[in-house]
């Protein structure tokens, strides 16, 4: 690692007591705990059994976490929505769309994770007409293949920016580009990059995008978000609502539908006040490292993990491209799952997806990480595929 990576790694590695123990290098299913995050559930303790109900508290921390989302992906506070998960966020956004109508048709890949593709199909007792459009072999997405499948008929198109299986990313600027030629939105799944690949809200120019805070952004189950771009998608009201989604939270006015004019309307009911703190202190300590040069770090760690894989005989399954892969390396095995008990026996923490193990550093992963997993990998080279 250059210098400027190895100094950042070391600033925060010892924030997380997991690298006590093992090499944890499994990002990409839950990020590792900081102190910080810790103290931030036992701040909440504290205060409930001191104080009881702290509702003005709560609502400030919900309010601190939408300003940290915001300044994460360098949007507005009005356009950010806080969900109890991301499929919370694309539930309300489907219940938005009149499928009785000629535009009746959801074009979304072969690629997506199953909440994406579970929410879609479950609109088809709506009416709604669901397309998938098939990747390549190693799950990149051409947009001339996604393009080709909008008509007339479509009502939106539903991408996933990165691959849960293998890591492969997707152009989505280009795609948001041809989609909206086409007078069609987009909606992004972008939960197994957010935190780890930085991303600008306006630069994307989706009309939507969603994610969680469990994974690259440091904190846990229990909060989700959706980015509700205010330029393009003020029409869209959702039917799935909540009172923290009135525009008045508490009016307590059970005699009409009121939302919030901005992207809380997408919210939903009493929202998960333990994990907020816990978000709020994760997305807090990312924003201070800074995604960009979490990536830097998460960069370097990859091109090592690939040249020690396909060093051992391994298959790298993983995009090699510049910008055609998120922050995982993924590698094919005989047995994913013998291979991933093994890595843990030998104190790697890694994941498996279809066939594939999946290695996700993050900034506070060192090069004695991969070579922990590289060595464990050497000794069970009969599970490479």
């Amino acid at each position: 690692m250059d210098a400027n990576a190895s100094d950042l790694t070391r600033q925060y590695r010892d924030r997380f007591p997991i690298f006590d123990n093992r090499a944890y290098i499994n990002s990409c299913s839950q990020g590792a705990l900081a102190r910080e995050v810790r103290q931030a559930y036992i701040e909440y303790l504290d205060g409930l059994e001191e104080y009881g109900s702290l509702w003005e508290t709560w609502v400030g921390i919900q309010e601190q976490v939408r300003g940290e989302l915001a300044r994460t992906f360098a949007c507005d506070t009005g356009e950010v929505a806080i969900t109890s998960c991301a499929s919370s966020a694309v539930s309300a956004i489907a219940s938005c769309f009149d499928f009785t109508g000629p535009k009746n048709t959801i074009v979304t890949t072969s690629l997506e994770f199953p909440t994406i593709g579970q929410i879609w199909h479950a609109q088809e007792q709506r009416g709604a007409r669901v397309v998938h459009v098939p990747a390549g072999p190693d799950n990149r997405l051409f947009v001339d293949d996604l393009m080709a499948a909008v008509d007339d008929s479509t009502a939106l198109v539903s991408v996933t920016h990165v691959c849960y299986r293998n890591g492969a990313m997707t152009d989505i600027a280009a795609i948001v580009e041809a989609a909206h030629a086409r007078g069609v939105p987009v909606l992004v799944d972008a939960y197994q990059s957010v935190g780890a690949v930085p991303l600008d809200f306006h630069k994307i120019g989706a009309d939507f995008l969603v994610g969680g805070a469990l994974k690259y952004m440091l904190s846990c189950p229990g909060v989700g978000f959706a980015l509700a771009n205010a330029a393009t998608t003020a029409e869209f009201i959702p039917q799935t609502t909540g009172w923290f989604a009135a525009r008045d939270i508490f009016a307590m006015d059970i005699y009409d539908f009121d939302p919030a004019k901005d992207a809380r309307r997408f919210e939903s009911g009493t929202p998960n006040v333990p994990s907020l703190y816990a978000a709020n202190s994760g997305i807090r300590l990312l924003n201070e490292i800074g995604v960009d040069r979490a990536w830097n770090v998460s960069k370097e760690l990859h091109t090592q993990l690939r040249i020690g894989i396909e060093d051992l005989g391994g298959r790298v399954v993983t995009p090699a491209g510049e910008n055609e892969h998120g922050p995982m390396i993924a590698f094919a095995s005989t047995d994913e799952h013998a291979l991933v008990a093994a890595l843990g026996e030998d104190g790697v923490v890694v994941s498996s997806r279809d066939g594939n193990v999946r290695i996700s550093p993050h900034f506070y992963n060192n090069t004695d990480d991969i070579h922990a997993a590289l060595s464990s990998l050497a000794k069970h080279k009969h599970l490479l595929a």
